[in-house]
């Protein structure tokens, strides 16, 4: 699952965005429209979504409503309308936050941060001997304490989050990845052999983390 979706029209604050959160560890996508934003958390889901409300097809109101039917997921709404209307209107369609633009980028990490520690801090995914803390990033395999990097770390989250499923690499790429991620699929094999060293999992009779040839990967 990606951990952030942001969705902002303005190409160079989208970048500038993405890449400070990358900074922090976070897994982020990015697009550029709401249909593109709907279609993306519908196959991949997201922890948070940053959400602009001047986009070019969708109003990111009907975007926080649309979302709001299926999901409690945090939405921090960002823009530059910043009549108290509104606000209000974006309150209530369920937005957890309303920050105006142009906004201070540290303020904003500073919020994303909060609303991490706030909704995901209890957070404990445990399988087979593993457990994860979503809110701090933390790992223990066997009763001991193990450094996951934070793309192994969301791989092998995403991997337990759906125990017993085989997922596909594409799939897995472009959740862990991002869409708009420059890195080849070759990425995604080579962390899952980085995964199954600190499992002790032998790659040619694997016992956690299974290779599901042809299709993907599972955590069993």
């Amino acid at each position: 699952m990606t951990d952030i979706l942001i969705v902002e029209d303005d190409k160079e604050l989208a970048d500038l965005l993405t890449d400070f959160l990358r900074e922090e560890g976070y897994v982020v996508s990015s697009v550029n429209s709401g249909e593109r934003a709907v279609r993306l958390f519908e196959r991949y889901g997201a922890r948070l979504v940053v959400l602009d409300i001047n986009l070019p097809d969708m109003n990111g109101f009907a975007i926080c409503s649309k979302l709001r039917e299926n999901t409690d997921t945090p939405i921090l709404i960002v823009s530059s309308r910043t009549g108290r209307e509104d606000k209000l209107n974006g309150y209530e369609l369920g937005a957890d936050d309303y920050i105006e633009k142009p906004y201070d980028i540290d303020v904003l990490i500073a919020k994303i941060k909060g609303i991490f520690k706030r909704r995901y801090q209890h957070d404990i995914l445990s399988a087979d001997g593993v457990t994860l803390n979503l809110a701090d990033k933390t790992a223990v395999i066997d009763g001991k304490p193990v450094e996951l990097p934070s793309k192994e770390f969301d791989l092998l989250a995403l991997l337990i989050e759906n125990q017993g499923k085989v997922l596909k690499k594409s799939y897995l790429f472009g959740a862990v990845w991002g869409s708009d991620s420059d890195s080849e699929l070759q990425t995604l094999h080579v962390h899952v052999n980085r995964i199954r060293q600190k499992l002790g999992d032998d790659p040619k009779n694997a016992k956690r983390l299974l290779t599901i040839w042809g299709v993907g990967y599972k955590f069993v």
